[in-house]
């Protein structure tokens, strides 16, 4: 017989910022509302390990969606005419639309890398309709990453960002978990992975909206991995430092994807923050 896998996906019509977006959702699990946010370039198939897990699933009701121009979701009607560039602000607007489209209430959010670094904006601005964050890879401000050759004519985009990506992967993983890392990033759209940089080098920068966050409201855990050097581990000690109350753990043998590269590894750190989470 087939092993069928407890993941539904379906597509849904989000207006974002007044423009019809077709977006690819795909959920598992009953409970509190766990919403995953993937890296630049990728999509949510970065989080089928946790979606698979049923010792999470019996918990929480994981949602995972690929942002436009993602993996499974389309650009906008005339995607065509643009280059796609993200802003601070339209991440925020589509997780949103998202968000409030799906009709879930009193959320956790978890997101790593740029997903990592839009949480801290999350818990800043919603606070008091979230249960909390857990960023993975979280920085409020992470400038350095961006370089024109992401999206150039003498380069094969998809294999360049692929294998630019992997570098950050922990020399520990396993070879399966970080191939299939790779895999989801050389199908990443024609300079999808440019435009995430350009937000997560240039546009963001949450150094003054941390400060703003009460944990008493909206709770904090921030893992990182020690072998991640896109965010560092002093670069989300860097945040701890302004968000009193907050939950931070180095994760050991791990690099920029844990929820992908190495997840056995990973659950044994995400597992206390889960149980923190559903905590009343």
């Amino acid at each position: 017989m087939p092993e069928v896998e407890p993941i539904t996906g379906r597509y849904m019509k989000v207006s974002i910022k007044a423009k019809e977006h077709r977006i690819f959702v795909e959920e598992a699990g009953q409970g509190i509302p766990l919403i995953c946010l993937h890296t630049a370039g990728a999509d949510s198939r970065q989080y089928r390990h946790l979606m698979n897990d049923g010792e999470v699933t019996n918990r929480f009701r994981v949602i995972c969606f690929d942002m436009p121009w993602h993996g499974r979701s389309d650009p906008p009607a005339g995607w065509w005419l643009q280059a796609y560039e993200l802003t601070t602000e339209d991440y925020l607007a589509a997780i949103e639309a998202v968000w409030r489209a799906l009709g879930v209430e009193r959320p956790v959010f978890m997101g790593c890398s740029m997903g990592g670094a839009i949480v801290l904006r999350i818990a800043s601005d919603f606070q008091n309709e979230i249960r909390g964050v857990v960023g993975l890879e979280s920085a409020a401000y992470a400038p350095g990453r961006y370089n024109e050759f992401l999206h150039h004519p003498a380069v094969h985009g998809g294999e360049l960002v692929a294998t630019y990506t992997w570098g950050l992967n922990a020399p520990h993983s396993p070879e399966a978990g970080k191939r299939d890392n790779w895999w989801y990033y050389a199908q990443s759209g024609p300079g999808v992975y440019r435009g995430d940089v350009m937000f997560y080098s240039f546009d963001f920068d949450a150094r003054e909206h941390i400060r703003g966050i009460d944990t008493s409201k909206c709770k904090v855990s921030l893992l990182t991995g020690s072998y991640d050097y896109s965010c560092t581990p002093a670069m989300t000690e860097a945040v701890v430092k302004e968000i009193p109350g907050c939950r931070y753990t180095e994760m050991e043998n791990i690099g920029h994807f844990p929820m992908i590269e190495n997840y056995e590894l990973f659950r044994t750190y995400l597992m206390p923050e889960l149980d923190f989470m559903a905590a009343d």
